[in-house]
């Protein structure tokens, strides 16, 4: 159904606007009608839903103020409503009120909530419309914002770990270029007026700093190049699962990026298995929330295992990626019918090997980076200090 948007004012005469669900223009504006309001102007939205786009932080926000109103039994769309004028971005209130004229109009959460493909998930869509069916949306939200917020903290982890070594090593080059760009070049010079003859370190660090813009510029070249080229050759399905598979097996780093994923797919499971939803679907829907291609089509041939009645822990083994403990646990969980709680404790796992990795990580990182930072300008150093001693050489 398409929705329109509408600016409208009310009985006082305030201004109001928002988003609502019609057949028609000429239905919409009946619709706004019935809300008591008196339509200024109504127009289609098209595609609406793919192009929203809101902040992680105030989804989170929203599902958290969500779940305390439910859980005090609030009806789900008072509970709406008040949500909306408890928040600030404009574009979420829209939505919000979306949801709550669908539902009015006697609709169900999970299904509005698809008109959104860029704000809801599949995960949040699969986890409401079971909490909606189950009579349990105070504990879906609940748990919910739980998810969301222990993922934002896990997110927030990895992406420490990363931009603290590419702050590090970005200001480290640009220290490095620096002293071959300006540096170097003043103090050589004076060299050369004396007439001192240049070893080959002085001659070879000065070819670098009197080329370090084509220099800069090749690198630059093939850095684009090479990403334009990783992008077409991804395009492919194949392609791309033949290389996620061997980004997994690089050491350390592979390692770090599964047990992300894993986390990840394992927080997932748990919530959906909680909150009733089948074992193949939730496997089909934590298929999509990979990055990783290999992993995203093990867990799809493991849901195909599951629809044909097989034990897909066989799919699971395939290729010998998974760690042991994380098999095994959920071997055991699935044979004793305890899936849930084994997923659970996978990510609790998981989390702690996250912990650990990024904190070794850095430790190691940190002085790599030193001792190649320090080498380089070694070497701007010996290509000074070497034709200042010849020269004290020749006097004698």
């Amino acid at each position: 159904m398409p929705a329109y948007s509408y600016t409208a004012i009310n009985k006082v005469g305030t201004k109001k606007k928002g988003i609502i669900s019609a057949i028609s223009e000429r239905e919409a504006r009946k619709l706004v009608k019935d809300l008591n309001l008196t339509p200024l102007k109504i127009s289609e939205s098209k595609n609406l839903g793919k192009t929203l786009r809101i902040k992680n932080k105030d989804i989170v926000l929203m599902t958290r103020q969500l779940a305390t109103l439910l859980e005090a039994g609030t009806p789900i769309v008072d509970s709406i409503d008040i949500t909306a004028k408890q928040i600030r971005n404009k574009n979420l209130i829209q939505v919000l009120f979306n949801l709550k004229e669908d539902l009015v109009q006697g609709k169900r959460l999970g299904n509005s909530m698809k008109k959104f493909p860029g704000v809801f998930s599949d995960t949040y869509i699969s986890m409401v419309s079971a909490g909606d069916s189950s009579g349990n949306l105070d504990t879906v939200f609940s748990k919910l914002a739980d998810y969301l917020e222990e993922s934002a903290s896990i997110r927030q982890k990895v992406i420490s770990a990363l931009t603290y070594p590419l702050i590090l090593i970005g200001f480290s080059l640009i220290v490095i270029i620096s002293l071959l760009a300006f540096v170097l070049p003043q103090v050589v010079n004076q060299f050369i007026k004396a007439g001192a003859e240049l070893p080959f370190i002085t001659k070879f660090l000065i070819g670098i700093s009197n080329n370090i813009i084509p220099i800069l510029i090749v690198v630059l070249f093939f850095a684009v190049g090479l990403y334009y080229l990783y992008k077409k050759y991804t395009n492919n399905k194949d392609n791309k699962i033949f290389i996620d598979k061997k980004i997994l097996a690089i050491p350390f780093l592979g390692n770090f990026i599964l047990n992300s994923e894993l986390e990840r797919f394992s927080s997932t499971m748990e919530l959906l298995l909680a909150s009733g939803t089948n074992l193949d679907i939730a496997l089909g829907e934590c298929s999509k929330i990979f990055n990783n291609q290999y992993l995203s089509n093990i867990v799809m041939n493991a849901k195909n295992d599951v629809i044909e009645g097989k034990d897909f822990i066989a799919s699971m083994k395939y290729g010998q990626v998974f760690p042991d403990i994380f098999i095994q646990l959920i071997s055991s969980g699935y044979r004793s019918g305890n899936l849930e709680k084994m997923f659970n404790k996978v990510s609790n796992f998981m989390k702690s090997e996250i912990e650990n990795k990024r904190s070794v990580f850095l430790s190691l990182l940190e002085p790599i980076v030193i001792i190649f930072m320090g080498g380089f300008i070694m070497m701007i150093v010996l290509a000074i200090l070497i034709p200042i001693m010849q020269m004290n050489t020749l006097a004698i």
